[in-house]
């Protein structure tokens, strides 16, 4: 039991892997799409924000929509979906025929993470599901940092259709092991709508969405320039930031399993505690970036606190809504996709402002209003629970 239970979130890992490997490993190729296309690497760079920016409409809306369907029929339909496309994609005769066929899937992205959390947690006890949660998120962290060099290695060594081709054999094997060994998963009780959307009316609801777009913008305002920063401040070579992106990307498993084990335990502490370690990561950057051993140490650290990041938000974001959890990963999704392209805008600004080894400070500023709003919500919750003591004492 325990055996085929370890399998299914294995599955369930690989097939957000093979989603994400799609989103983001198309970054590793865009200087050969613009070159096969004949446009700008900025053109280019549309496959990555609107695929971004349909996840980000789909998220809150769609999750809903399929909340009662079968998880193991919406999970088939989603990377199926993707198979098909990615297929289109590889024969695109045109850059306008390749940017429809990425925005489409995109609209069902939150729908197949949606439905792999709920599954995930609905197949443990209560007090496990951050454990189990971070296992799944292991697939978000291969498809973002493996990915993207291995799709890079292909063209660079074949050819860029061969590195389309591995965006659609990736999601044929996840649809393979989906098909063969998930079992049905109905879903017995339905929420209506009505029910679901009841969730926005909370106040703790709106404050956790505010903390996972601060964390997120955070992240990724200094993460989305982890090349530029290794190239142009700490002046590593092609090699050895490809390198750095694999160290990245170790020690960001490791920060999944942390995650489980912090979240389960202590949970609130952890959020807490999250953005002082993770600013003095972003100082020590600062004060350091020039130097190659150091800057290799941070980035090790950097891959772990990434993670454990991602795996807060959705605790966040769930955490506040258990009655909803199709509806509330899919906030998630939406929210933490809308973080991305926040912290992109605003960590490129403070590039084009005041130069690369800057926009460390952009990081910097999302994580003290992350700190605000986290004790925002832990002073809400705590209100909260000792209304309900009083009320249960009487």
């Amino acid at each position: 039991m325990a055996q085929s239970k370890s399998l299914i979130i294995f599955i369930l890992a690989f097939g957000i892997f093979g989603i994400i490997n799609t989103e983001m490993g198309v970054i590793g190729i865009l200087p050969q799409i613009s070159q096969q296309f004949g446009i700008t690497v900025s053109d280019a760079g549309l496959l990555v924000s609107l695929f971004a920016l349909a996840v980000a409409i789909s998220g809150p809306f769609l999750p809903l929509l399929f909340s009662g369907m079968n998880r193991k029929n919406a999970m088939l339909m989603v990377i199926g979906l993707f198979v098909i496309t990615n297929v289109i994609s590889v024969y695109a005769p045109n850059f306008t025929v390749l940017l429809i066929a990425r925005i489409i899937p995109a609209f069902l992205h939150p729908v197949y993470f949606s439905v792999a959390f709920t599954a995930a947690a609905s197949s443990v006890s209560k007090d496990q599901i951050p454990k189990v949660i971070s296992k799944v998120f292991m697939g978000v962290t291969a498809g973002m940092v493996i990915g993207t060099p291995i799709t890079s290695f292909i063209a660079d060594v074949m050819s860029l259709e061969a590195s389309l081709w591995f965006f659609v054999v990736v999601n044929a094997v996840a649809f393979a092991a989906i098909l063969a060994f998930i079992p049905s998963m109905p879903v017995k009780e339905r929420l209506s709508y009505g029910a679901q959307l009841g969730v926005l009316k909370k106040p703790l609801v709106w404050i956790s969405i505010v903390t996972v777009v601060f964390l997120n913008s955070s992240m990724y305002a200094v993460y989305s320039f982890f090349a530029e920063y290794l190239d142009t401040v700490t002046h590593m070579t092609g090699k050895q930031i490809s390198l750095m992106l694999v160290l990245f990307g170790v020690t960001g498993m490791a920060g999944n399993l942390l995650a489980g084990k912090f979240l389960s335990n202590r949970a609130i502490a952890t959020a807490i505690v999250f953005p002082f370690v993770f600013g003095v990561i972003y100082l020590l950057m600062y004060l350091l970036g020039n130097f190659t051993i150091p800057m290799t140490i941070i980035i090790a650290l950097w891959g772990v606190l990434f993670t454990l990041g991602l795996n807060i938000s959705q605790y966040w974001i769930t955490s506040s809504a258990p009655e909803a959890p199709d509806f509330a990963n899919g906030l998630f999704v939406a929210f933490a996709n809308l973080g991305v392209t926040v912290g992109t805008l605003i960590g490129g600004m403070f590039i084009a402002s005041m130069g690369t080894h800057h926009v460390i400070w952009s990081g910097i500023i999302f994580l003290a209003l992350g700190f605000v709003t986290i004790m925002l919500r832990t002073s809400l919750g705590s209100k909260k629970a000792r209304s309900k003591l009083i009320v249960t004492n009487h």
